[in-house]
Formats: structure tokens, C-alpha cells, sequence
């Protein structure tokens, strides 16, 4: 385990090891899009301090040490060479300021998530994943690049409760109280996206009625296997990713 330098805090440090092995967990499952997307935490006991990629790494190549602190606005709060990619904190420092229990934030480009973004109805409940998400994902219409700060109160309003926004012909921006749990609701939400572009492909899917979505919806909590939600799916894949290069610990 690569200890903390001297001028971050263990907590600190904490979130930014898990953060980059994020970034690698999605590297590894081919979550990627070139240099772009982002995935964002709150850095534990600063306001208004958040973690995010530097703008021109891999998610293969993103390290504790190389991710950027930055404020609300967007400014530096470390000495990192690297700048940030401003599509990248409008959006994520507007939920992180706004919404309650707004930790971590996921916001990428797979083909199957885009895909359901841009198709009318979205995501539907035709199939186990796509379930946990009925009554439970929001949608905000296209409005270009996410880099001015003007769309922030519509981003807001669509969102309501909730905390999943589809952003539609873009694609899903995930926000969790913890990282992993974060991470394991996109998960489900990619698999529920890749299996409805798989089922459409071949016919007419099967609608699961919502009294049987209702009892799904009742029942998932009895499937997690650990007191931590999200934890053991994510502590497997740190495993996997340590098993191939453990450099992002650094």
C-alpha cells in the first residue's frame, strides 16, 4: 500500500486511491472514451473540494498522485501540471454543490449507455437490470456540450429526486453517496442498457408489468453481500485490477 506524502492528509489520500483504482476498474471494463468523461469524489473534510481527472490521461494511466483537486469553480487547489477539462467540472461541481449526499458523480460515453440516452423511451423494463431502474431514472434533453454554466438550473429541475439523469442523445450521469456505490449502480444501469440493445436487435421485447417490478424492486436489497453497499462488487474488481498493474495505488 503506497503511503500518503507528507502534504496530503491520510483521508485525503484514502479517496484518491479509490478514485484511481475507479478509474482503472473502468479502464479494464472498456468504460472508456479516448481522454474524455469523468468521475468525481468530494475530498472528505474540505468544502468544496473535489477530485477529478487530469485532462489528457488514460483512465489506464491515472494514479492517486496524478488526480486534480480543484474547487467548485473549477480552480487548481494543488500543484498539478495538468489542466481539466471544463465540460468536466461544470457539470460534476453543479451536482456536487446541489445535490445531498452528492459524493461521487460517474458521467461517460459506452456505446450501450448512449445508445438508450438516444433512443425514445429510454431505458425500459424489459429485462432483471433494466428493473431496478423503473420510476428511478430522470431525463434532461440535449442541449450541446455540457460548458455553460446557464444550463446548471435545468440540469437541477430534471433531476428532482433522483439520482440518475440521462442525459439524452449524450449519456448517463450517476450520482452516489459513496464511489462504490456509484460504481455498482452504473454497472447495473450498463448492463441493463447493453441486454435492451441486445433484446431490440432480435424482436419485440417482453415488458415485465409493474406490479412484478414493484416486487423486484422490494426484494434487491436481499441480494447484497455486504453491509456496505457497493463495496464487495468494488473491493473484487480492485483485485482484478491489482493482478494486472497495482500503479494506480501510488
Amino acid at each position: 500500500m503506497a503511503q500518503a506524502p507528507s502534504h496530503i492528509c491520510p483521508e485525503e489520500w484514502s479517496a484518491r486511491q479509490e478514485l484511481a483504482a475507479c478509474y482503472r476498474i473502468f479502464a479494464l471494463h472498456g468504460w472508456t472514451e479516448g481522454i474524455y468523461n469523468h468521475i468525481t469524489v468530494k475530498v472528505p473534510g474540505q468544502e468544496g473540494a473535489f477530485l477529478i481527472n487530469p485532462f489528457g490521461l488514460h483512465y489506464s494511466e491515472i494514479k492517486a498522485s496524478n488526480l486534480v483537486k480543484i474547487d467548485i469553480d473549477g480552480n487548481k487547489l494543488d500543484d498539478s501540471p495538468h489542466p481539466v477539462n471544463r465540460a468536466g467540472f461544470v457539470q460534476h461541481s453543479l451536482f456536487h454543490k446541489h445535490v445531498k449526499n452528492a459524493h461521487a458523480i460517474i458521467h461517460t460515453h459506452t456505446t450501450a449507455t448512449m445508445a438508450v440516452c438516444s433512443l425514445e423511451g429510454g431505458l425500459q423494463p424489459v429485462n432483471f437490470y433494466a428493473c431496478n431502474f423503473t420510476g428511478r431514472l430522470a431525463y434532461h434533453d440535449f442541449e450541446g456540450v455540457t460548458v455553460r454554466d446557464e444550463e446548471g438550473p435545468r440540469l437541477l429541475e430534471h433531476l428532482g429526486g433522483k439520482r440518475i439523469l440521462m442525459l439524452r442523445n449524450h449519456g448517463p450521469v450517476v450520482i452516489g453517496p459513496t464511489l462504490p456505490v456509484a460504481y455498482v449502480q452504473y454497472w447495473a444501469l450498463q448492463r441493463a442498457c447493453e441486454i435492451q440493445l441486445a433484446t431490440m436487435s432480435m424482436g419485440k421485447p417482453i415488458t415485465v408489468p409493474d406490479d412484478v417490478v414493484e416486487v423486484h424492486q422490494r426484494d434487491l436489497g436481499q441480494a447484497s453481500a455486504s453491509e456496505e453497499p457497493g463495496r464487495a462488487d468494488f473491493d473484487a474488481m480492485v483485485r482484478q485490477v491489482d493482478r494486472l498493474d497495482a500503479s494506480w495505488r501510488e
